[in-house]
């Protein structure tokens, strides 16, 4: 047959051919992004390489069935594809072997909105949720990968099947989530992926069964958050802590992976022993001191220092310092250790009674005024106290504002030494004799006195009188006519004369009569007899009481 009428023959068969109908066509040349493919009459059209699966599959020569589309395009070339044949091929037998609920191979070809598209023979659709148990951000990952997919639907008429990965994945993690509870028992260890963090702790993934590592299991030592130990994708051994089949869940352990360091805690710390550690954390009682991963000890604000004076531990200490401390005692269940400072110092409490024997006169500073005393700055950290009792041998002293202010340097006398307290009582009294010890060298019975009213009461007034002793005046002993308010007739700082009525040792008082003042012997001895008889009387409360309602 000559060429020519090959030609027409070849062209004549051509021109026969429908679009949408597949026909038969030769490879004759392969280029890296697309095919070439005769169809006769020297008709060749182009397929995208996209389209094969893998050209280095094809040679040139080699016959394949192919889908036209248009008969010509704009270039007079025939519009051909290789993946609409086998998809109007496969959409032919694809019920015979693919029903819902199926399992079938597939290769992702591209990203479309809201999911990708999979050959499965056919183009299928696979939702984004339907991906992967997490629906992933990024869809690219997975174009020309292959993967097993469940048939979820099959629409003939519009030729659409929607497919899912998830389920397959979720019913091999159910199987595998089963497997694993059937295996693993308290104690045992197993390898996991950290698969999500939360303030409590996290998540770990067992090959399929996901298992709690809470924040406690996690160190021996002080954390604040789970991500300081772990991070997202990390692989750890972990051990089973507690096992719930019924609800299908596991606790997790990761500090159980080492021993724990409170087991042999006596031997390593024993009391007394001087350690090492790294301030981490400070409360208003005290510092906690990490000597090693998971063990702590606290040292009391108390513990600081023998003589500062601290209020707070921030005063002397922060977090991050290194230092060192004596082990004072443990308390091995309930894993506390308490630690000393100033233990690694000498107390100079112990040479308190050397330096500060009972009977010494001692010089100080009063560093601070309490409703019960002063304290007196003997040297720093070392303070005495001067009760109000021992303020004055004669006057009652209701507040310690009364004789001293802060600041004042006072003399003193060493009373008494508490070591173990931390004491040390002074009396300011003790540098005079007491008056009240020969008092008749002073006053006696019948003397005329002078002084200055110091205070004025409903039942009588104070007069101020020599080696600072008080004497009080009765209402009834100020003037011969009756007085009804003493204000009215006396004032404070008013100089006034009395007689020695009475001188009580006992109750250490003396009482005064300036109406008696002018009497004769006789007459004042009367007077002494009636105001004997005030305590038998219903009309007065007794003298000591009166003086001390009168706070003296």
């Amino acid at each position: 047959m000559s060429s020519i009428m090959e030609e027409l023959l070849a062209k004549s068969t051509f021109n026969n051919l429908k679009a949408g109908s597949i026909i038969t066509g030769k490879i004759t040349e392969i280029r890296p992004n697309e095919v070439i493919i005769d169809v006769g009459a020297k008709a060749e059209g182009a397929i995208p390489a996209s389209e094969f699966i893998d050209t280095s599959d094809l040679q040139v020569g080699q016959e394949i069935e192919v889908f036209l589309e248009r008969l010509e395009d704009r270039e007079g070339m025939p519009v051909l594809s290789y993946d609409k044949a086998q998809q109007k091929k496969n959409w032919e037998t694809i019920l015979t072997r693919c029903s819902e609920g199926a399992v079938v191979a597939g290769r992702v070809k591209s990203k479309v909105k809201g999911g990708l598209v999979v050959s499965i023979g056919v183009d299928s659709f696979l939702p984004a949720s339907q991906i992967d148990v997490q629906p992933p951000k990024n869809l690219d990952q997975y174009v020309g990968q292959t993967y097993d997919f469940k048939v979820l639907k099959i629409n003939l008429e519009r030729k659409n099947i929607v497919i899912s990965r998830r389920e397959l994945i979720e019913e091999q993690r159910n199987q595998k989530r089963k497997q694993i509870l059937d295996e693993v028992k308290p104690g045992s260890t197993r390898r996991g992926v950290v698969k999500n963090i939360t303030d409590y702790g996290a998540f770990i993934d067992l090959d399929g069964l996901d298992g709690l590592l809470h924040i406690t299991d996690m160190s021996w030592g002080r954390i604040s958050h789970p991500s300081e130990v772990l991070k997202v994708g990390e692989e750890i051994n972990v051990v089973i802590t507690e096992v719930d089949r019924d609800r299908e869940r596991v606790s997790l352990g990761l500090k159980q992976i080492t021993a724990n360091p409170w087991e042999n805690i006596e031997h390593k710390y024993p009391i007394g022993a001087r350690v090492r550690g790294k301030v981490v954390n400070l409360v208003p009682y005290g510092a906690f001191v990490e000597l090693e991963e998971g063990v702590e000890g606290l040292v009391h604000v108390t513990e600081l220092s023998w003589t500062k004076r601290i209020s707070k531990p921030s005063e002397v200490i922060k977090v991050g310092d290194v230092v060192e401390a004596a082990v004072l005692s443990i308390q091995k269940e309930e894993q506390k250790i308490s630690l000393g400072i100033r233990q690694l110092e000498t107390n100079p409490w112990d040479m308190v009674k050397h330096n500060y024997p009972v009977g010494a006169h001692v010089r100080g500073k009063v560093r601070n005024l309490t409703t019960y005393g002063a304290f007196i700055e003997l040297e720093e950290g070392i303070d005495g106290m001067v009760h109000v009792s021992d303020m004055s041998w004669t006057r009652k002293i209701n507040h310690p504002s009364e004789v001293l202010k802060k600041g004042d340097e006072v003399d003193a006398i060493v009373l008494d030494v508490d070591v173990a307290q931390q004491r040390i009582a002074l009396g300011i009294k003790q540098l005079s004799d007491d008056p009240w010890s020969n008092i008749d060298q002073f006053f006696k019975i019948g003397d005329i006195v002078t002084g200055k009213i110091s205070k004025l009461t409903s039942y009588g007034a104070f007069v101020e009188l020599q080696n600072d002793i008080d004497g009080l005046v009765h209402i009834s002993q100020i003037s011969e006519e009756h007085v009804e308010k003493i204000k009215d007739v006396l004032k404070v700082g008013q100089e006034v004369s009395a007689r020695v009525i009475k001188i009580d040792r006992d109750e250490r008082r003396i009482g005064l009569s300036m109406k008696a003042a002018a009497y004769d012997s006789e007459k004042f001895a009367a007077e002494i007899k009636a105001f004997d008889s005030i305590s038998s009387t219903q009309e007065l409360t007794s003298l000591g009481d009166i003086l001390d309602k009168a706070g003296h």
